[in-house]
């Protein structure tokens, strides 16, 4: 009888590509996966819909909290007054204060018998380690983010980010492993607590998705340059600003698209900018497309962006999803100069291009760089060898199995 595993997700299965990874490289490997999600975005459940009728495991969601607002007000105020009063918050509150559907997941994870409870998200970690426990299964954690590092300051950001730590405190050391998105995400988790070393899984895609021609649209000659950036959300705190102020510094002619949600209206923002600086008709905002769309959406572009800022301790140490989009694309990256992109933009070599966010010029005059021929030829040259060869679902999810295989090897009473 194969083994089961039970990964759990705090938000719609759309918006969590590295969750639908894990399930189907676990699946594929013979292990009886079940996935349990939220629909917490009005936006995505056509999308969940459509993913939960294709994949070939159990998928169960369950309903946004109707009172998680209320609930959550409630319960940030009765953790705040506990924190005030020196008594310690028990991690059901914790995980209401932090926000989310804590509760509903809960009720849903005890209701699946597993041998491997894996939680994404902080949300998700009460409710698959109370399922650990009472099924006596293994319980692991995946660190997308480093998530004690998220706040930004704001005093409810601090309550916040002590609910996360009261949870992860809880939990963590109870964890057979620990998965990260990044090295340096895997180190901060080490040292805030003492935990064992997690095991990088990065957020690479299948080589199904690489197009297998090259993208119809012309290739830059020196006088055009196509750039490309994309999220759930179009945002402020996202380093585009000063790539726009780069853009009207440059002789080459040097275009913008953006995919993403203009719901907040920064992508007007963005585009009011982009007139004023004289290159209105440069910059583009286009809608949000299914997540298995955004490899090939992305190689008809010269250059892709990942422009992290230092908003948050989270934010510096992250490898997002969109850096190894770009290179599965044959698509050369340009990433901001965060501790983390740094420390990966060695191994990329000519296929990245670290900027300053406060250098406005230095930008300018890395775009004038790579758009000349003979550079931006390299630079995709290398991106396409890079995707197919290194930075790939097909090769990292072998981590995964690795990991999760040592996981119940070490089990007591695991067969030798």
């Amino acid at each position: 009888m194969p083994r089961s595993v039970c990964i759990v997700g705090s938000g719609s299965l759309a918006s969590n590509p590295r969750l639908l990874k894990e399930a189907g490289a676990l699946h594929e490997a013979g292990y009886d996966v079940t996935t349990v999600s939220c629909d917490y975005t009005d936006a995505l459940v056509a999308t969940d819909d459509e993913i939960a009728r294709s994949v070939p495991w159990r998928v169960r969601r369950v309903p946004r909290p109707a009172l998680g607002r209320y609930t959550t007000r409630v319960a940030r105020m009765v953790a705040g007054l506990s924190e005030a009063a020196g008594i310690a918050v028990p991690v059901g509150l914790a995980a209401e204060a932090y926000g989310g559907p804590a509760r509903v997941l809960r009720h849903a994870v005890d209701r699946v018998a597993a041998d491997l409870y894996v939680a994404h998200y902080v949300p998700s970690l009460p409710a698959t380690a109370a399922a650990a426990r009472r099924h006596g299964a293994l319980l692991a954690f995946d660190a997308e983010d480093f998530h004690p590092g998220e706040g930004t300051g704001g005093a409810e950001d601090a309550l916040r980010m002590k609910m996360v730590g009261r949870i992860e405190r809880a939990t963590l050391p109870a964890c057979a492993y620990v998965t990260a998105a990044s090295p340096l995400i895997g180190r901060a988790y080490v040292e805030r607590y003492r935990i064992g070393a997690p095991t990088t899984v990065l957020n690479v895609f299948p080589l199904g998705m690489k197009p297998a021609t090259e993208a119809s649209l012309p290739p830059a000659n020196g006088t055009l340059l196509r750039a490309y950036w994309f999220s759930q959300t179009i945002g402020l705190d996202r380093g585009l600003q000063a790539f726009v102020q780069a853009m009207a510094r440059t002789s080459t002619e040097v275009t913008l698209d953006l995919r993403g949600s203009n719901r907040w209206g920064h992508g007007d923002t963005l585009l009011a900018m982009a007139r004023d600086l004289g290159i209105g008709g440069r910059v583009r905002l286009l809608p949000l497309a299914p997540p298995d769309e955004m490899v090939k959406l992305s190689s008809a572009y010269d250059l892709g962006l990942s422009l992290e800022t230092d908003v948050s301790e989270s934010r510096r140490l992250c490898l997002t999803n969109k850096i190894f989009t770009y290179i599965l694309a044959g698509v050369p990256v340009m990433m901001s100069d965060t501790p983390a992109q740094q420390a990966l933009a060695p191994d990329l070599g000519h296929a990245a291009a670290i900027v300053s966010l406060g250098d406005v010029e230095g930008i300018a005059r890395a775009l004038e760089r790579l758009a000349t021929a003979p550079a931006l030829t390299a630079a995709k040259s290398v991106a396409d060898r890079l995707g197919r060869d290194r930075y790939n679902w097909d090769r990292e999810k072998h981590v995964l199995l690795e990991t999760v295989d040592a996981a119940f090897a070490r089990r007591p009473g695991a067969q030798a």
